[in-house]
């Protein structure tokens, strides 16, 4: 049996991680197995690329939280993406669901999970609360209970899941997802949502205030732009595979809200690392305008489906609940969505993580979308919850 492990390598002038099988070993003395992570620093690359057990190795990039396009303290009456999916008239609640959420933390003390048992764990090196309140919109919107009357959550009835710290004040790494994501498998979560992104443009910067030429600088971020979308297709492709610890799970990330389309409708930005990734389910945004929805301006394209982004109303860090938009937003609704999935997989035989995957592209909609909307900007449509 063979796990995966993960490496942070240092080679001087960069750092890179490295996606490394490793044997399965007896985990502290227990009769239970569990795989390695295992932190090295070496000089040259040339050490370690010859190893047959390197899966994948890529210069560690600065991971970023995708911003809110816009933030309001003051609330709407309404959660409307829990509507637009379908939540509100299906019989399925995400009983069973264990779901793991990757972002900037949780308020685990907020009203929206008072009777949900949450697992922490900290990848950054900032304080282990939720400082920004991002993590704990995501987290409303997939399984908060309801507050003050309002329901927030999509799959309101998860009991379990698991939350990662790997964006802090100042940003995260290549390095803090990839443990985040392991960490999560380890865990047993069905379903891995992330609202984050790879900062192509800060690691250009970085490599230049290093002293790299500006040409050089933005062919080598461009060189671990590539590298990195490879390893994280290598990484699903294992995780498809079932080969860390036999288990699997629906890898679920943001789109990206580079996109302009207000200003001009060229200025369309493509899906980026880690959802652009083979293995990903992408999650571009939509906006409510009266009756129907119409993509959102910010949101990138070419993404595998959409879910509701802008004014999405969840919880608070401290309390309350206020809205969001972005990408960031639409991803927990078909987190959540695939919550309700899995408990219905679990009450018919156990979790099938591809049958999933074609569930959700297949349920998707294109009913509402205003006339003339442009099919990379939805994908194959806003995700529906299953009724039964």
């Amino acid at each position: 049996m063979f796990g995966l492990a993960e490496e942070s390598v240092s080679t001087g002038m960069e750092e890179y991680v490295v996606l490394r099988r490793e044997p399965a070993v007896a985990h502290l003395g227990s009769e239970s197995t569990d795989a390695t992570v295992l932190t090295t620093r070496v000089e040259q690359t040339d050490v370690i690329r010859p190893d047959q057990s390197i899966v994948a190795a890529a210069p560690a990039m600065p991971v970023s939280l995708f911003r809110p396009i816009a933030r309001s303290d003051v609330p709407a009456a309404v959660a409307w993406g829990v509507s637009a999916v379908g939540a509100d008239r299906s019989t399925l609640d995400g009983r069973g669901a264990k779901v793991a959420i990757l972002d900037t933390g949780i308020d685990r003390a907020h009203p929206a999970f008072t009777d949900v048992a949450i697992e922490t764990r900290n990848f950054t090196r900032e304080d282990a609360r939720d400082e920004d309140g991002h993590g704990t919109h995501c987290a409303g919107t997939v399984f908060g209970r309801d507050v003050d009357g309002t329901r927030i959550g999509v799959a309101r009835g998860v009991e379990e899941a698991l939350v990662g710290k790997v964006i802090g004040r100042n940003g995260g790494t290549t390095t803090q997802l990839l443990d985040g994501i392991l960490w999560a498998l380890e865990r047993g979560a069905h379903v891995i949502s992330m609202s984050v992104g790879i900062d192509f443009p800060g690691y250009q910067q970085r490599l230049a205030a290093l002293g790299y030429p500006g040409d050089v600088a933005t062919s080598k971020a461009l060189d671990a732009y590539r590298e990195n979308v490879q390893l994280f297709e290598r990484l699903a492709a294992l995780i498809k595979a079932g080969a860390y610890l036999g288990r699997a799970a629906l890898l679920i990330a943001a789109a990206g809200n580079e996109s302009r389309r207000d200003v001009d409708p060229r200025f369309s930005v493509g899906c980026g690392p880690p959802a652009v990734s083979e293995g990903f389910i992408s999650v571009a945004g939509v906006a409510l305008t009266g009756d129907t929805w119409t993509a959102a301006p910010f949101s990138n394209i070419n993404a595998t489906l959409a879910a509701p982004g802008t004014d999405i109303l969840s919880a608070r860090r401290g309390g309350g609940l206020m809205m969001m938009s972005g990408t960031s937003q639409a991803v927990p609704h078909v987190t959540g969505v695939a919550a309700l999935l899995v408990q219905k997989h679990l009450q018919n035989g156990g979790f099938r993580p591809q049958l999933a995957a074609a569930q959700l592209m297949a349920q998707a909609t294109l009913d509402r979308m205003a006339a003339g909307y442009d099919s990379a900007t939805v994908g194959v449509g806003v995700v529906q919850a299953p009724q039964r």
